[in-house]
This record gives structure tokens, sequence and C-alpha cells, in this order.
């Protein structure tokens, strides 16, 4: 695949998991009430917008704005500091992206999780608790989809 065209397969990818995360999190899970897909639906819209991410990245590397590095850390912080404001995508979103991710990571390090009542309780090895529950869960997708939407003007797609 041309370089040209691979933040435009990304950006394909992104709104496709934005699809399933919106599905399962306004259809499916008001119906079945099972909490583990709160957790499939944070890995859905985490997929998204790093696929956003990627696809703004490679967009402002193929014009020559950025360079792009083989850790994904600097690549993400050359995202915030830089290829965000190319995209008008405000300080508040950037903070929300980092929030997103570092709650992913918490989750995917968690030695446990556990279920209260709706929510889905993430705990650390140093009993540090992270809470998910629908509400989290749709600020998230709600961001995902503003970021698509930013990225896709900014690239005319």
């Amino acid at each position: 695949m041309e370089s040209n065209e691979m933040h435009l397969e990304s950006m394909k990818k992104a709104v496709k998991n934005i699809h399933i995360a919106d599905h399962m999190l306004y259809v499916t899970y008001p119906v079945i009430k099972d909490k583990r897909l709160l957790l499939k639906v944070l890995d859905q819209v985490y997929d998204a917008v790093v696929y956003i991410i990627n696809a703004v990245l490679q967009q402002d590397y193929i014009l020559k704005r950025i360079k792009l590095y083989s850790d994904p850390k600097a690549n993400f912080q050359t995202f915030m500091e830089k290829s965000s404001k190319n995209y008008n995508i405000t300080s508040d979103e950037v903070k929300e992206v980092a929030e997103l991710v570092s709650l992913y990571e918490s989750h995917k390090k968690s030695p446990m999780e556990f279920s209260r009542r709706d929510k889905i309780v993430i705990m650390s090895n140093s009993l540090k608790t992270s809470i998910i529950d629908s509400e989290k869960l749709k600020k998230y997708l709600n961001l995902s989809k503003n970021l698509a939407g930013k990225a896709k003007l900014g690239m005319a797609v």
C-alpha cells in the first residue's frame, strides 16, 4: 500500500471501530446489561482513537510537517504537541485522549477488575482504582467521533 493511502485506511478502520462501539454501547448493552461489554466498548473506542491518531500522523508526515519515530510514545507526544493543532483539536480533547489512553493501559495491566452496580472497577498493583461506566464511555465515544470528524476535515477526505 502506498504511504499516501495508509492514512485513508486508518480512517476507515477508525470509523468502523466507532460504529461497532456505538452499537455495543447504545443498542446491545442496554438490552443484555453485561458489564464485561463495557470493557469491549473501551477496547473499540481506544482502537478507533489510535487509528485516528495514526491517520493524522501519517498525513502530517506525508505533508512534511512532522517526523515519525519508531517509538509510539514519541509519536503520541508529536500528535499532542504538533499535529493536534493542525486539525483544530482542542487542548481539552487532547487531555481526554490522554485520559483514555491511561484508562486503557490501566485496564490492560490490571491484575483485578470487578463490577459494582453499573460500573467496572479496575484495580492496579498499587491498589489505585479506575472506574468505567456507560457515561464515561459515551464521553469517550463522542470524543472519538469529534476527532474523526476533525481528522477527515483536515484531510479533506
